[in-house]
Order: C-alpha cells, then structure tokens, then sequence
C-alpha cells in the first residue's frame, strides 16, 4: 500500500493459492542489472536449505532474503522505534484462511509460458518511470491478491500478482494488478500501478530509488511465509511485515524511501527481530517454526500498512497457525530492530 498443454503435475490442498499454469511458448526476460552493495552481513542459509518454489530456489544463499541476523548488533534507536511503531500491537499473519487473513497467491508458469502485454496506470497510481516494462508471463488464470473463486477479480486492496516462471527462474510482480479485455470481452494482457521483475538466480538489486509492487522496492515473493515450508519445522528466510509509517530513507536490500521525516521511524529494508530470550516452547509445529524464523532471519520492513502483519501464501492449513498465535500472541515490544548498517535519506 503506498501514503493446450502439458499439464504440470502439483498436489495442493483444496484452496491453496499456488497456482500451476501449463506452458505456452515465450521470449527470454532482460538481463538482469549489476549487483548492488548489500547491508549488513550476517549468516548464509545453507545452499540445501534455500526455499523453493516451482523449483526455483527463491535467491542466492547469500542473499539479504536468506541470511540469518541473529548475532547482529541492535540499533542505537531501536526502543524508539518499537515504541512509535510496534509497541502494542500483535504479531497478525495474513495466511489466506478467512476474508480477515487474505493471504498472497503465487502463480508458477511454464518456462514456454506467453508473453501478454502490459499497461500501466491504475486508479490514479502509476510508477511506470520506477517499472519494468512488458510483456510479461502472466496468464489470464494468474491469481490476484484478494480473489476468491466467486470473485477473480477483486475490487480494491493492494491487488498484487506474483509469479514465478519455471526453468528460466524469473519473478515478475505487480501491484494494483487488472486484467485488460477487448470490446468482445477477451482477455489482451494486464494493466498495473507498478511493474518489477527479478533474476532469482542473482542478488542484483533494483535501481537505486525505485519501487516495485512493494512500496520498498523489494520482492515480495521470498518474505512470505509457505505452509509447505513451515510444516518441515525450519525456514530459512526473512518474513515481509507491515509498519504504518516509513521514514523517507531506506537500507539495503531496499531501494525506496518512504515520506516522513525522523530519525525514530523505520526505514524500509529494516529488520526487526524477536528477542532471543522470547519463550518459544509454547508453540508446536509449523508455528513454532514461523516463531524461530523472527528469531533467526527476522521481519524485513517492506511496505506501509497495519502494524506488524507478516504475509503468508495463502492456504487453508494455515488455520491451527493461526489458533496457536491467538492462543499466544506476541506483541510487537518483544521485538527489536538490527542495526541497519548504512541509510539512505531521501530528501
């Protein structure tokens, strides 16, 4: 928020929202840019412990996404920071169970998957000059954030669409997401606020000051939390979260600032972090695992919105999760926010 075909094979639960489309035929994606400089340096995930999806490893290990921050220093300012933006409020995972917990669906094309065309400008919103231009792979089936069957194409909210292609391994995501049709009512590609793609096979950052589908300038894809991963009982990347408020300025992996002023307010990119001496026994499952990985890896700040929400893929079997969250919640003091490293300020 911003102030004829192969069929593929998938055995999903009834609901969940990764969805598999059969591939057509396309064109390869633009080069990706040069790699950026990083922000502070943690641990690497192991390379077998990488996420996957459609069989993508979702980042290199060493990539921000991936590294553990565990034993990194606390910011100077982190108490202020809690305290104006996550003191008082519960950690609240959106995981696609209800209308409440809507979740984010992913989309995982075929390499071969068709190209359609892209737009931009929607509801007053358009960052073409901050985007990625298309065509883009994105099928007319792709799933938008806030469907339901009996409503593909939502209304209002964020609308954001992410989608992985398989074998070339690229992201593509976007926000304020429609779907465009001719006078006869046939579908002839999407029309976006913002439009961002990314090499999963690199660490090259978007270009200094741009957006993205989220208003950071980050992926969305490798901070969601996926049940199918938490259920191992280890996840090995940051979660994306939510504050109300973002300080003009931003830190690496970020590339985007947002538009108040104040050394006390967090700056997208930021990590915050679960205190280590948070009692994690109480928690069993796929729960305590998301519960570890704010330990470990940490919450990155990616987007303005309520305070303290983590996104998730959407999928019913997140509902005994969510039960044990409610049964106990965390609230947002029990956190703390890394030591940034360098910041940017936008002016």
């Amino acid at each position: 928020m911003r102030a004829g075909l192969v069929a593929m094979s998938v055995t999903l639960a009834a609901g969940a929202a990764l969805l598999v489309v059969p591939p057509i035929a396309a064109r390869p994606v633009r080069p990706a840019p040069p790699a950026l400089p990083a922000g502070p340096v943690g641990t690497p995930a192991k390379a077998g412990g990488i996420h996957t999806i459609g069989g993508c490893a979702i980042f290199p290990a060493d990539n921000p996404w991936n590294t553990r921050i565990d034993g990194l220093p606390v910011a100077s300012n982190s108490d202020a920071i809690i305290d104006r933006q996550a003191a008082g409020s519960d950690i609240h995972l959106d995981l696609g169970t209800t209308e409440s917990f809507y979740g984010m669906p992913v989309t995982v094309v075929g390499r071969t998957q068709a190209l359609f065309r892209l737009r931009f400008g929607v509801e007053g919103e358009n960052y073409a000059d901050e985007s990625d231009k298309g065509p883009v792979p994105i099928p007319r089936k792709a799933h938008i954030e806030g469907w339901r069957k009996s409503r593909p194409n939502p209304p209002g909210g964020d609308r954001h669409v992410v989608v992985v292609r398989r074998g070339s391994c690229d992201l593509t995501e976007l926000y304020k997401a429609k779907r465009m049709k001719n006078k006869a009512g046939d579908f002839t590609g999407w029309r976006a606020s913002s439009a961002a793609r990314w090499d999963l096979s690199s660490n090259a950052l978007r270009p200094k000051y741009w957006t993205s589908a989220d208003a950071a300038g980050l992926p969305i894809l490798p901070g969601l939390l996926d049940y199918d991963e938490a259920v191992t009982g280890t996840i090995t990347h940051a979660l994306r979260f939510t504050l109300p408020v973002a300080r003009n300025a931003f830190t690496a992996p970020a590339r985007h600032c947002g538009s108040t002023s104040g050394k006390n307010l967090p700056s997208y990119g930021m990590r915050f972090r679960l205190k280590a001496g948070f009692d994690e026994s109480v928690y069993t499952g796929a729960a305590k695992a998301v519960v570890v990985a704010m330990k470990q890896y940490g919450l990155m700040f990616a987007d303005q919105g309520s305070a303290m929400y983590v996104t998730g893929m959407t999928d019913p079997r997140w509902s005994a999760v969510l039960d044990q969250f409610r049964a106990h919640p965390i609230d947002g003091s029990r956190f703390e926010v890394v030591d940034p490293g360098p910041i940017t300020v936008c002016r």
